[in-house]
């Protein structure tokens, strides 16, 4: 698999578990959509596209409590999530 798409592949899957954490915990999702300037029609809207992917990212990445904690309930190292986040930031794959 070319590395381009080995990272979004990781960018889609740890996306999908950042959403899946904001679903678990309505506080902060209210707090990344007001963030992000999206009402909840917005939010299923824009659902698996690669802009929200990186903003969920972002965010996480953005805010260490609920990096740490996401890692935390998820499995992921704090240093695997950065990997990814560090990767779609670089001008190239």
């Amino acid at each position: 698999m070319p590395r381009s798409e080995n990272v979004e592949s990781s960018l889609a899957s740890l996306a999908d578990t950042c959403l899946g954490y904001l679903a678990e915990h309505p506080e902060e999702l209210l707090a990344f959509m007001q963030n992000a300037g999206m009402d909840p029609d917005a939010l299923r809207n824009a659902v698996g596209t690669p802009a929200l992917q990186r903003g969920l990212v972002e965010y996480f990445a953005s805010n260490e409590p609920i990096l740490l904690a996401l890692c935390a309930n998820s499995a992921i190292s704090p240093e695997d999530f950065m990997r990814v986040f560090h990767q779609i930031n670089r001008t190239e794959y």
